[in-house]
């Protein structure tokens, strides 16, 4: 007998049953834009030093990792992703993690979620954004059985981080004050980074309030200009405890080494750690032990950060243009890796989403994907948002984890792309 209802089909099962129905009903492959992983593989000088590294009999790189720092692989992807020199800043501490998500479920615990029995869970306060892939809800919450408060990202804001709306969500919800507040800056699946200044406001609520604040930054290395790491803004105030992770999933393709770090104040990594010891025994040390040497040349490593952000930067400038065109309205822009983020209209392929028998009583981002799928064979990821007056708001994510730039991709793509003809 099962212990956990199988209800809910996860966001993405369902959408490869719509892609299996697709292929079914036309003998096509869709034209897959929904996949948020790498569809390139680490550069060859990093799979040589793998290869190398795996082959090396040194016991270190073939035992439990849970806080080696192999070839100072954290010093390099800290310097990497934020500018941040740890030697620099010895109030900060960082340590390997063996991924974001896993590190991510260590979180409300690390805030002592676990701590002071019932009363303590029911009260610990944990604010993320929505949309968002909501990891931290689900194992603040569903999980672990805290309190969560959503911080709204509105199209009307660009997506961008508005602390009033902060604030009133904490009215609304009447929580005095939040214990953990969790940001993903570039966002997923509103690919937008935070500028310094509105990192300085956050930080002086999280003081005031003695809230923590983390940031999933997997996306920052794929990051432009306009991005500025917490690190850099957060390691100025040591009245502050924060932390801020970086992955090697998305800087590098190579989402299959589950490595990573997180840095941040001394005191809160310490707790994550005690939590990640009884939980994890770390990443693998030899592909540890592999960045560790490639970040030895740093200017190479940028050079091989920048190459796959030049290669992302291509295809959106390719897809967003034919979006807009076939009359798509952007929810924000994209700043960094590879989603884009659109506003769902009421009618499409001229059908009004609301009373077609296809769609009618679907939600209606559901709706949208589903007969989009279903007529052209353009996949994407459907989101509900936040209206800035209160009310849903529906999305759709296009990501261009895929060759957009075969010309046989992009004949079919336009050819039915000419069929949507949205209406708002």
């Amino acid at each position: 007998m099962r212990h956990i209802p199988a209800s809910g089909i996860n966001l993405f099962q369902l959408i490869y049953v719509f892609c299996r129905e697709y292929t079914a009903k036309t003998g096509l492959a869709p034209m897959n834009l929904s996949l948020g992983n790498p569809d390139t593989v680490p550069d060859a000088a990093i799979l040589e030093l793998q290869a190398r590294c795996a082959a090396d009999p040194a016991f270190d790189f073939h035992t439990y990792a849970e806080e080696s720092n192999l070839l100072r692989f954290v010093e390099g992807m800290v310097e990497l992703h934020s500018g941040v020199s740890l030697a620099d800043e010895p109030h900060l501490r960082a340590v390997p993690i063996a991924g974001i998500k896993t590190a991510t479920a260590f979180l409300p615990l690390a805030c002592g979620l676990h701590l002071g029995g019932a009363r303590r869970r029911a009260s610990l306060c944990v604010v993320s954004n929505l949309p968002a892939y909501d990891v931290v809800d689900t194992w603040s919450k569903d999980y672990l059985g805290a309190r969560r408060v959503a911080w709204p990202l509105v199209s009307v804001d660009r997506m961008r981080l508005n602390l009033p709306r902060l604030r009133e969500a904490l009215k609304k919800a009447k929580v005095a004050k939040p214990d953990l507040v969790f940001v993903i800056r570039p966002g997923n699946p509103a690919a937008v980074g935070a500028s310094e200044g509105e990192w300085k406001e956050l930080i002086r609520f999280c003081i005031r309030s003695k809230a923590r604040l983390v940031n999933d930054a997997a996306y920052v290395g794929l990051a432009d200009n306009s991005h500025i790491a917490l690190a850099s803004v957060a390691k100025e105030h040591p009245e502050l405890e924060w932390a801020e992770m970086y992955s090697v999933s998305k800087s590098f393709s190579d989402p299959g080494a589950r490595l990573g770090a997180i840095v941040g104040s001394k005191d809160f990594i310490e707790d994550f750690v005690l939590i990640k010891g009884n939980s994890d025994s770390g990443p693998v040390p030899y592909l540890m032990a592999a960045y560790g040497k490639f970040f030895e040349d740093m200017a190479r490593a940028r050079l091989c950060v920048e190459k796959l952000r030049a290669m992302y930067r291509k295809r959106l400038d390719y897809v967003v243009p034919a979006f807009r065109k076939a009359g798509l309205r952007e929810a924000c822009r994209t700043e960094a890796g590879f989603f884009t983020l659109w506003k769902v209209p009421r009618m499409v392929l001229g059908a009004e989403l609301a009373k077609d028998p296809r769609t009618k009583g679907l939600p209606p981002h559901e709706a949208f994907n589903r007969l989009v799928i279903e007529e052209t064979g353009i996949v994407g990821v459907h989101f509900m948002g936040t209206a800035a007056e209160g009310s849903p708001e529906p999305l759709i994510r296009y990501a261009v984890c895929a060759d957009v730039l075969d010309p046989s991709f992009q004949s079919r793509f336009e050819e039915q792309l000419t069929r949507l003809k949205p209406e708002y």
